[in-house]
């Protein structure tokens, strides 16, 4: 998945950018080295830093391996999540959610960020004709979508299926995948990405 302009999301997502910037002054580092170093554009850190842009799970961990800190403690360290004993609880408001440029497609992230770059999962929402398109992720990725609503088709390179409200879709996401929403109703479902 790219990464997306952020749309009204400063009171529900962890504050990411800040804590990537506070790390890489205090390691002295540029805009440009650290960019360099994680791989990701100067101006989309430049975005991510000022909270202008939510990044994927991947450039977060891009950019964790750069500065040498532990994902969890990044992403964890503005999600509010309190324990009960062993049960870790992450309320709502505090459930970080990815938009589209466009508005029409919503992922709330479920997932742990420990589990970033094995397994993940989402909360899928797609307004009508809203189109989720990913490019492909590593070799050997594979996407489960369960609709929890009529209207998703899922393409997979060159492979296009309809989806009823119940069925699950498992498809390789190693190349151009796509998850689209046909109906003239908001579809729903649940979206988990497994990588080898």
């Amino acid at each position: 998945m790219t990464v997306w302009k952020k749309a009204n999301m400063a009171q529900r997502a962890p504050k990411i950018g800040p804590a990537i910037q506070k790390e890489r002054k205090l390691r002295r580092l540029t805009l440009e080295q650290l960019a360099a170093q994680a791989g990701v554009s100067k101006s989309m850190l430049s975005q991510i830093e000022r909270g202008e842009a939510n990044p994927t799970f991947a450039v977060v961990w891009s950019l964790t391996q750069a500065l040498q800190i532990d994902f969890g403690a990044l992403v964890g360290s503005g999600s509010a999540a309190a324990s009960v004993g062993q049960i870790e609880v992450t309320s709502r408001p505090h459930t970080p959610e990815i938009r589209s440029a466009d508005g029409r497609c919503r992922l709330r992230i479920l997932s742990t960020p420990r589990l970033a770059g094995r397994t993940e999962w989402y909360d899928v929402e797609i307004d009508p004709l809203g189109s989720l398109d990913s490019e492909p992720h590593s070799a050997g990725t594979f996407e489960h979508l369960t609709a929890l609503t009529e209207g998703f088709e899922v393409a997979s390179g060159a492979n296009v299926i309809p989806l009823k409200e119940g069925e699950t879709a498992r498809y390789p996401a190693d190349v151009p995948h796509r998850i689209t929403n046909v109906s003239d109703k908001r579809a729903r479902g649940f979206l988990v990405v497994l990588y080898k």
